[in-house]
């Protein structure tokens, strides 16, 4: 029985015009395009230079500071006065005066996020330029796992997380409503059909979607960044298809609640936008207050981004993401049992 209900469920995404084309378009598209815009670095900060001294020292920092990739110098200003007025018409984002061989850093907050890493970039130039002329000891770093520092690497495996969530999430939710405003699925209510085998055939078709999207994401990675998992292949399908559980339950449990496909999108829209910024996928969850902190014990992309990273960029095996196997088990588990009571059958 559940086999023709499958069978089912492959025909109508077929005869569908659109299903087919985003199924392949999306992961193409999020994958090509989102790692070169969703980055935390800031580049393009326009910088004056309030140069009192004149010195040989001062004028190599003001060349350092012209030749690096993150700033655009804004010239030389006379006064500090002056620079303000840049400041204050939007004209530049942050201000160095050089008076008696000491550094001053103006930082313009409005965007804090701007500011603050402007001014540490810019910190950073003046505090190598010292050490330079040994008014500093030299120190030295080590930078373990992403070498390069390369923002996609970091960025790509938690793409993964957002092409899974909107594939394997909206899909079901908005297959049973639709056949709800159809009014297909009452023949299917009227059959022998048991809930478990319903639930199971409209389940089982984007859990196979979902390897489809990640071996896509996964080839994408490879042939446009060059970039590969450092740890087991395998571990990251176990990984997407405990993520597909969860996310294709949690959208047949919003589906079974709701009545029309409007209701169901804007239900869905709410918790995925919650569940994603409270996740860690662009900040650290550490950031967050000890309160909002406390969501991500219950948080299923929490987990997945986290195992997922570190299994992508740090090489970790099973030992390493255990516990954040056994939660995504545990809560995909949980949705799926809540989404079948939840169904009614009239039988």
């Amino acid at each position: 029985m559940i086999k023709y209900l499958i069978q089912k469920e492959f025909l109508q995404i077929r005869r569908n015009a659109f299903l087919p084309r985003l199924i392949v378009a999306f992961p193409i598209v999020i994958m090509c395009v989102m790692p070169w815009v969703m980055q935390m670095e800031v580049k393009n900060i326009v910088v004056d230079v309030v140069d009192i001294d004149r010195s040989v020292e001062s004028q190599r920092l003001v060349g350092q500071i012209a030749a690096s990739n993150y700033f655009i110098f804004g010239g030389q200003k006379s006064t500090y006065a002056e620079a303000m007025k840049d400041i204050e018409k939007g004209r530049a984002d942050v201000i160095l005066e050089i008076r008696d061989g000491k550094y001053f850093i103006a930082a313009n907050a409005v965007n804090g996020t701007k500011g603050s890493m402007g001014s540490a970039y810019l910190s950073q130039i003046v505090g190598n330029t010292a050490a330079n002329s040994s008014l500093f000891t030299p120190h030295s770093s080590l930078t373990l796992y992403n070498k390069g520092q390369n923002y996609k690497l970091f960025m790509i495996p938690a793409l993964f997380a957002i092409v899974m969530m909107l594939m394997t999430g909206f899909l079901p939710t908005l297959n049973i409503v639709g056949e709800k405003e159809a009014g297909t699925i009452e023949q299917i209510n009227v059959t022998p059909v048991s809930k478990w085998a319903f639930i199971l055939a409209k389940l089982i078709p984007y859990w196979l979607i979902a390897l489809f999207v990640i071996t896509v994401c996964l080839l994408l990675a490879w042939l446009v960044y060059g970039l590969t998992p450092a740890g087991p292949v395998w571990l990251i399908y176990v990984l997407a298809m405990l993520l597909a559980l969860f996310f294709s339950s949690f959208g047949l449990i919003v589906s079974n609640y709701s009545d029309t496909m409007q209701q169901a999108m804007f239900v869905m829209w709410f918790f995925i936008v919650c569940l994603m910024l409270l996740s860690g996928l662009f900040t650290p969850t550490r950031s967050m207050p000890d309160w909002a902190y406390l969501t991500t014990y219950i948080n299923p992309m929490h987990y997945f981004i986290e195992a997922i990273r570190t299994v992508f960029i740090r090489g970790g095996g099973i030992q390493h993401i255990a516990h954040q196997i056994i939660a995504l088990l545990a809560i995909g588990s949980f949705m799926a049992v809540w989404a079948v009571q939840s169904y009614q059958k009239n039988s």
